[in-house]
């Protein structure tokens, strides 16, 4: 066997064991969207917090999403106008004002954000706070997310039924432009294989994750992990908050749930490569804990999973290996293969896997722009804020 046969074996390999024994999280499970019931005589109480900064253009269809819940408990939803410029606190009043549910929605401006708060931690925060009464369950959810009306009720009945402490849903992302259909999907099956979700539901395993745009919170066992006073600077709140979570949930004895759903949805789309590309460089390296060493080896090995099979089999007329490239085209098959589920959840037809390289090149290079912009000081921008409370010059 030669060097380069060898140098092709180690992609097919590594792409054997995602597929046989990663937690299975290419398969796209487990979604929350069968129907439910939930028969008890007294359902928790919820209180949905919603924090919004310059969300005009969502944030009534977000509302009128939340007001048409038909959860049959007690539901308060609390919105928190983190000092928007555009009119999303006046634009959220007034969908309270005409909507037959509308007393369930408080609007409230945030107050000054205290140093070291993270801009939408601090908004969940002071919402929180203004809330008064402790609920069973606090519901933090984005404004840009329009949820089905059985929404709450999934979310409720998993919590009871399966004694969760935390119940989160992957919500579906918009996808309607070309570079949404290429990157959208690459990011929820990324996102998957860093945490494979049924692995989140198994407390051995150690994998804490949830998707921050749907939380809903058992609220004593959310006290006793500190709340969100004890992650106020984190930049990677969802999976630090399931992370926050889980001692406290072990000692409850109650688990974690991440799943997807296609009845929740994002309504608000990425306008071009550039929004995605802000998305994902806001906190790629945070993620990688600024590490540069973490950094070199992320870059390795997604050049090594996803750039090599396809560059060896489309350069077989030069370097004429036969089983290098054999190799590399079946690797490069089992990788379409994987992301089949992912595709399928978002209706784009199976021949697009063969692009998934394409779309790992793309998030290798966003990647690397997140360190180079931390280095730069411009590291985690977001919404016109850069860092954790602190100014652009700091």
């Amino acid at each position: 066997m030669s060097w380069l046969a060898i140098i092709g074996l180690l992609p097919f390999l590594a792409w054997l064991y995602l597929l046989a024994f990663h937690g299975g999280f290419w398969r796209a499970r487990p979604r929350l969207d069968d129907p439910v019931s939930l028969a008890d005589a007294k359902l928790p109480s919820v209180i949905a917090v919603v924090p919004a900064r310059n969300e005009a253009d969502v944030i009534a269809e977000a509302a009128q999403g939340l007001l048409d819940q038909d959860y049959a408990g007690s539901l308060r939803i609390v919105l928190v106008d983190d000092h928007s410029e555009d009119g999303t606190k006046e634009t959220a009043e007034t969908t309270a004002e005409t909507h037959p549910q509308g007393a369930r929605l408080t609007v409230l401006r945030a107050a000054a954000r205290p140093g070291g708060w993270v801009g939408k931690l601090w908004a969940l925060e002071f919402g929180r706070s203004a809330a008064g009464d402790r609920p069973d369950y606090w519901w933090f959810t984005d404004a840009d997310i329009h949820h089905a009306p059985d929404t709450l009720t999934r979310l409720v009945a998993r919590a009871e039924t399966r004694n969760s402490s935390l119940v989160s849903l992957m919500v579906r992302l918009s996808c309607r432009s070309g570079w949404e259909k290429l990157l959208i999907p690459a990011f929820v099956f990324f996102f998957q294989k860093l945490y494979p979700f049924p692995w989140v539901a198994e407390d051995k395993r150690g994998i804490s994750a949830a998707a921050g745009g749907c939380v809903l919170l058992r609220a004593d066992d959310f006290e006793a992990a500190g709340g969100l006073e004890a992650m106020k600077g984190a930049i990677i709140d969802d999976c630090t908050l399931a992370a926050l979570l889980r001692p406290a949930a072990r000692k409850a004895g109650r688990g974690l749930y991440l799943g997807l759903t296609l009845k929740s949805r994002s309504i608000r789309p990425y306008e071009g490569l550039a929004d995605i590309w802000q998305m994902v460089a806001r906190s790629a390296y945070t993620q990688l804990r600024y590490n540069p060493l973490l950094l070199l080896g992320t870059l390795l090995g997604m050049t090594l999973l996803y750039l090599l099979p396809p560059l060896l089999v489309l350069t077989l007329p030069l370097h004429g290996d036969a089983l290098a490239a054999g190799l590399s085209l079946v690797t490069w098959l089992l990788m379409a293969l994987a992301w089949t589920p992912t595709l399928r959840l978002y209706d784009l037809p199976v021949w697009r896997g063969l692009l998934l390289p394409l779309a790992g090149v793309l998030y290798t290079a966003m990647t690397f722009d997140s360190a180079r912009r931390h280095w730069l000081g411009k590291g985690a921008a977001w919404k016109g804020r850069i860092g954790a409370g602190k100014s652009p010059a700091a």
